[in-house]
């Protein structure tokens, strides 16, 4: 008998590079600050502003996967998905599940967080600091500082749990949440219809010029 290996669009090109990079630049981030070559550290911040702006706007204008109001549902829908995990085979979810697209939301919030923390975070001797720390007094920025690196082990908690998550769909349901985020399809099998994701270039293109415009705009202090 031939296995059935039909498969379907999940998620769109502006979703997979959004994800790609934000994993890159947090990293980077991360070795930059450690080095304290805050010059990268500063471009990489921004850099990740300017996806979670991307982020934020595709989550009304983008396709169907990538829009909140398709995989943010309340507490109930996440209890009912957890008990269907028990059942074999496991139904994969129509982009985020319910308990996922809460996951993505905790770190979108921890990620606008720290991002906006270190936008006005200054250091111990007052010599390197955010693009809009001169908009805050000294003590406050010491406090955004404060809150830049707490939010970060939030954020790598989350992250590990994300791996723990991914690891257990692969190894428990046999199911590989890493694939389709790379190359954007998953297997429906053959009596399945799959809705077009209707992702629209020319709204992308827009969400681009917006994030890298505010981007732009907060790494100059708003001073041009």
């Amino acid at each position: 008998m031939t296995p059935d290996t039909s498969t379907a669009r999940v998620w769109d090109l502006p979703v997979r590079l959004f994800h790609w990079l934000l994993v890159a630049l947090l990293g980077f981030s991360w070795w930059s600050g450690e080095h304290h070559d805050m010059d990268w550290h500063r471009l990489s911040g921004c850099t990740i502003l300017a996806l979670l702006v991307f982020r934020i706007y595709w989550g009304f204008a983008g396709s169907r996967t990538a829009r909140f109001s398709q995989f943010v549902r309340g507490p109930r829908a996440a209890l009912a998905y957890l008990r269907t995990l028990g059942k074999r085979p496991y139904q994969a979810a129509d982009g985020h599940n319910p308990v996922g697209g809460w996951s993505v939301i905790a770190m979108l919030a921890m990620l606008v967080v720290m991002v906006t923390a270190g936008l006005f975070a200054v250091d111990v001797d007052g010599l390197e600091s955010g693009p809009l720390a001169d908009y805050v007094s000294f003590d406050t920025g010491r406090a955004a500082a404060e809150v830049h690196h707490l939010v970060f082990n939030v954020l790598l908690a989350l992250v590990v749990l994300h791996v723990l998550a991914v690891l257990f769909y692969l190894v428990g349901l046999r199911h590989n949440l890493v694939a389709p985020m790379i190359h954007g399809r998953r297997k429906t099998g053959a009596a399945a219809v799959a809705a077009r994701l209707g992702a629209s270039p020319w709204k992308a293109a827009i969400g681009v010029a917006i994030a890298a415009g505010f981007a732009y705009a907060v790494s100059k202090g708003f001073r041009f």
